[in-house]
């Protein structure tokens, strides 16, 4: 099959955005045909910076563009359907910011029916799918280097430097869904195990969250082997920044330290500690690794549209995850644990 070059549109030119199209832009078999925001500066300085062909304050005149093939949809999570129904009504396929929503389970369930019945791809950025760290940590878990997996611990907390973006983030999901959603298909991908069981505490430890929801949570999860998980996330002006992926099982442990967590040796990437407990002995894994890889990803997005893949996640495995974080949402509001059908 002759290679084809994909014409691409951004909509969205915020932190996210960003994040796509600096990994995308200059490649082979790309050309960025647009670039779109509501802040027109916002618009007109990546189309100079990234050299997109035009910008623009809408993106609905594009998917009239015969030569438009991909939408790239970088907005905030309370848009992503909207945009969603005009992209399949259009024809274009879409690689989507997860989550797939705000925090709202009708929404989430429109957008997975709309995604899954249509005839363009839809693919949504599980961007930890495409990094060559955790991908190595899955297949260690998988060919049972630490044996069977019975606990899970992992912190995901930011220390809050730009109080006007995590205050609109929080408009839409709680950290706990917004970057759950990574680690709740983490815990699935790594381990092919089902949750059954979803609870934790909330908090609000800053003011950035409308009063009465929370900037902060700990879901604690069961798995279906009797595997505990659990899995800390906060957005606050007080929190220290933190990082913690750990997999333990009855025969060793694998704990990620990304590079700029590591205390020395950063030049060689993301670290994988590695505790063989039967013959107790260590091991340290460098890995040279994009952490958001979004070239891998649209590259994922395009073996979708040529039939070479079902996408990573495939949209049943973000949905799932989306679903279980919202899950843990509302056990949090109640103050109780709730089983996962």
């Amino acid at each position: 099959m002759e290679n084809k070059t994909y014409g691409v549109v951004l909509v969205g030119c915020g932190h996210i955005g960003r994040s796509h199209i600096e990994e995308i832009y200059y490649r082979d078999g790309v050309r960025i045909v647009g670039v779109v925001d509501t802040l027109e500066e916002n618009a007109r300085l990546f189309a100079k910076k990234y050299g997109a062909e035009s910008w623009n304050t809408d993106y609905r005149p594009y998917l009239s563009r015969e030569d438009v093939d991909i939408v790239i949809v970088a907005t905030y999570a309370d848009s992503h359907l909207p945009i969603l129904r005009d992209c399949i009504a259009a024809g274009k396929h879409v690689l989507c910011e997860k989550p797939m929503t705000e925090c709202n389970e009708v929404d989430a369930e429109e957008f997975y029916r709309l995604a899954k019945n249509a005839s363009s791809k839809v693919l949504i950025a599980h961007i930890l799918r495409h990094n060559d760290t955790y991908k190595l940590a899955r297949e260690m878990i998988r060919e049972g280097k630490i044996g069977e997996v019975r606990l899970i611990r992992m912190v995901q907390n930011h220390h809050v430097m730009n109080p006007d973006r995590y205050a609109r983030l929080l408009q839409d999901c709680p950290p706990f869904v917004d970057c759950g959603v990574h680690y709740i298909d983490v815990v699935r991908w790594f381990t092919g195990l089902e949750v059954t069981s979803i609870g934790g505490l909330g908090s609000r430890v800053g003011e950035l969250a409308a009063p009465g929801e929370f900037d902060h949570g700990i879901l604690t999860m069961r798995l279906e082997n009797g595997a505990s998980v659990y899995y800390e996330a906060g957005w606050t002006e007080s929190l220290a920044a933190e990082n913690l992926k750990e997999f333990i099982g009855d025969k060793g442990r694998i704990r990620i330290v990304l590079k700029e967590f590591r205390k020395e040796d950063q030049e060689e990437g993301d670290l994988i500690q590695y505790y063989d407990a039967v013959n107790k002995v260590y091991h340290t894994i460098n890995s040279p690794s994009v952490y958001k890889n979004m070239w891998a990803q649209l590259q994922c997005l395009i073996d979708m549209i040529e039939g070479r893949s079902e996408g990573s996640p495939t949209l049943d495995d973000a949905y799932q995850a989306f679903r279980i974080a919202l899950l843990g949402w509302e056990a949090l509001r109640q103050g109780t644990v709730l089983p996962v059908d």
